[in-house]
């Protein structure tokens, strides 16, 4: 039966490393784990007789193909991928597959309680603001967007998106209010959440000309990639918009420049913690697992992406 490598730095919580398991066993197939490994010549030794592996944030690339030879699918437990050399792994002929809308309603609650968080001050003592009544524009209208729509509404908040993917009928069946073009989602928000992937289109394309155009106090939110951000102009924002705040899953590289000046307007997580709930962690491991077993036993290629 097919050898399942579940290689995770950052490991699974318990109860998701036991379904995963769980999975695994109950379709015969074999299994091990390397968990918070340190140097990333264990990962290609462990990798070398898997079929299958099952990743979190670890990176896939041209050395690890080159040392998985007999791998033939990788499934990423979330929903970005971009850890994954897509290119490399078509043409070492291995499927990768990611586990959308699994980790979904824990980044959602993350987004809205960083904005809460900002909007008090950061629980200084002294008076902040609230959500409700305010303008909260989603860059990008996915599994996490719309989740975030959702309870940012149930708080009171009036809600617009824009995402040239999406048609207008499914942000309105959200009631949503469609923006027509990229400007219009600076112009409008009093919070902006991203949820745009880190490609070659969108890396450093939130530039000066659109965060210039945020009105006084507008805080940007990012549970998406650091990559999206020119750093400069972000540094910029804080020095020339009045009241700019942001927060984000994961530091900018230019963090230290940043909060040297403008530390009570900035919070980061200490690490990318969007997924890191333990349903999530269950729902995307299980679903990782169910992906490689329907692969193998269907040929199913679902959540192929490459």
């Amino acid at each position: 039966m097919p050898k399942v490598l579940i290689a995770t730095e950052k490991p699974f919580a318990a109860e998701a490393a036991a379904r995963i398991k769980a999975e695994l066993e109950a379709a015969k197939y074999d299994y091990s784990f390397l968990e918070s490994y340190t140097d990333v010549s264990e990962f290609h030794a462990a990798v070398k007789e898997a079929e299958a592996l099952i990743i979190r944030s670890d990176k896939v690339d041209e050395a690890v193909l080159n040392a998985a030879t007999k791998l033939k699918i990788v499934v990423r437990a979330g929903a970005g991928y971009d850890n994954v050399d897509l290119k490399a792994s078509t043409a070492h002929e291995v499927v990768v597959m990611n586990t959308p809308g699994q980790n979904s309603n824990a980044v959602a609650e993350l987004a809205i309680g960083m904005m809460i968080y900002m909007a008090r001050g950061k629980f200084n003592g002294k008076s902040g603001t609230e959500l409700a009544g305010k303008k909260l524009v989603l860059f990008g209208f996915g599994y996490i967007a719309r989740l975030v729509g959702r309870m940012a509404r149930g708080i009171g908040m009036e809600v617009y998106a824009y995402d040239p993917y999406i048609a207008n009928e499914v942000m309105l069946k959200e009631e949503v209010k469609p923006l027509s073009k990229v400007e219009d989602i600076f112009k409008t928000g009093d919070y902006v959440s991203l949820h745009i992937p880190a490609n070659a289109e969108t890396k450093k394309s939130i530039n000066w000309d659109l965060l210039s155009l945020l009105p006084v106090g507008a805080t940007l939110v990012n549970t998406a990639r650091k990559e999206v951000l020119d750093e400069e102009a972000l540094l910029k924002a804080f020095a020339e918009k009045k009241g700019f705040r942001y927060v984000s899953d994961v530091a900018p590289d230019n963090l230290a420049a940043i909060t040297e000046q403008f530390a009570d307007r900035i919070y980061c997580t200490p690490k990318k913690m969007g997924a890191q709930t333990e349903e999530a962690n269950t729902n995307a491991g299980v679903a990782a697992a169910k992906q490689i077993i329907a692969f193998f036993e269907k040929g199913d290629k679902t959540f192929k992406v490459n």
